[in-house]
């Protein structure tokens, strides 16, 4: 097989039906329709539209990304899909399709994990070569500090969530202080507006291992609301935001220094996030840690990330994965692909 693989990507595991094409390191295509419009007036995500609307889009969105990279299904030398963590029956629909793509063409099928895929959408720069990093992963499910030495075959959990993930919080502030869903980029642009250091909320395990928990700080904001019922919402949305940023970098940058990697990856929905860019961008200069953040786009779950993990198997020379591999909803991040 070619040392650049042409990779097809797809990503179900939420509400985004997202198809990414690769060949190596070079972003083809990266194509999405999403349902959020339909999740939204339920406030969160519901399991049977999702599933629905990937149905419906797969064989479109397919299409136009194979008419984007101007390549056709037969040139392909491999297929990836995210097989896990998600939502199962969104899952199903993306592994589905993939395998149906994989047998028709007798193309080699690759399970991955979407966790692991955010992370991977760094390698899409074949100007640099991949070197160990620390990866900060903040998403709506995770938050996670990973020791990457080589992303297809070995990473390292160093600490994660152990209740409300970074992306979680968001959502369910969002919803106390009435904002649109989704939360992350509703409170973002209240933030904007108001003061980040008006009001000091707690730092939960700001100070301790590598570990994070977001739900004291959950619990401190509906507090102070009911005590304040009059209080600023973007002073509340600049400093619930200022906390959850403050102990993301903390605890990032401390694992630099531990290891002494010298380099910070930033991925997952929450790497959207304009206060989080911004300050990490000035602590990294300040720590002389290069910082990596994906664009904008290549945050939140999409295909190219899938493909990109997908690559980097093909190209360590890692083994496809067995027709008929579980789709799973919770998996180790550790676990990049399925055998």
């Amino acid at each position: 097989m070619s040392s650049r693989p042409l990779v097809l990507g797809i990503e179900t595991s939420c509400d985004e039906t997202a198809v990414g094409i690769v060949r190596g390191r070079t972003l083809l295509a990266n194509v999405i329709a999403s349902s959020v419009e339909e999740h939204a007036r339920f406030g969160g995500v519901v399991p049977e539209i999702a599933s629905r609307a990937h149905l419906e889009a797969m064989p479109s969105v397919v299409q136009e990304a194979l008419k984007v990279a101007r390549v056709s299904l037969e040139d392909l030398d491999a297929i990836g899909v995210t097989a896990g963590p998600g939502l199962i029956g969104a899952l199903l629909v993306g592994t589905s399709a993939a395998h149906g793509i994989a047998l028709a063409l007798d193309k080699p099928l690759y399970g991955v994990n979407h966790l692991s895929s955010h992370l991977a959408v760094d390698a899409l720069d074949e100007s640099r070569p991949l070197t160990p990093a620390i990866g900060l992963l903040v998403s709506g499910g995770h938050s996670s500090i990973i020791e990457m030495s080589d992303m297809a075959r070995s990473v390292k959990v160093l600490g994660e969530t152990i209740d409300d993930a970074a992306g979680e919080a968001f959502d369910k502030i969002a919803r106390i202080l009435e904002l649109d869903f989704p939360g992350g980029p509703a409170i973002d642009r209240l933030a904007k507006e108001g003061d980040p250091g008006a009001i000091d909320f707690p730092r939960g395990l700001a100070n301790s291992d590598y570990n994070f928990s977001f739900s004291g700080l959950k619990t401190a904001v509906s507090r102070y609301l009911k005590e304040v019922p009059t209080a600023h919402r973007a002073d509340v949305a600049a400093s619930f935001q200022e906390a959850v940023v403050d102990v993301l970098l903390e605890k990032a940058l401390r694992a630099c220094r531990d290891t002494g990697i010298e380099a910070l990856i930033i991925a997952g929905g929450v790497a959207a996030n304009s206060r989080l860019r911004a300050q990490a961008a000035e602590r990294c200069q300040v720590a002389r840690v290069e910082l990596r953040t994906p664009p904008v786009a290549l945050c939140t779950d999409n295909g190219a990330m899938v493909a990109a993990m997908t690559s980097l198997a093909v190209s360590a020379g890692i083994a496809p994965s067995t027709v008929g591999f579980p789709t799973l909803s919770t998996v180790p991040l550790a676990q990049p692909t399925w055998k």
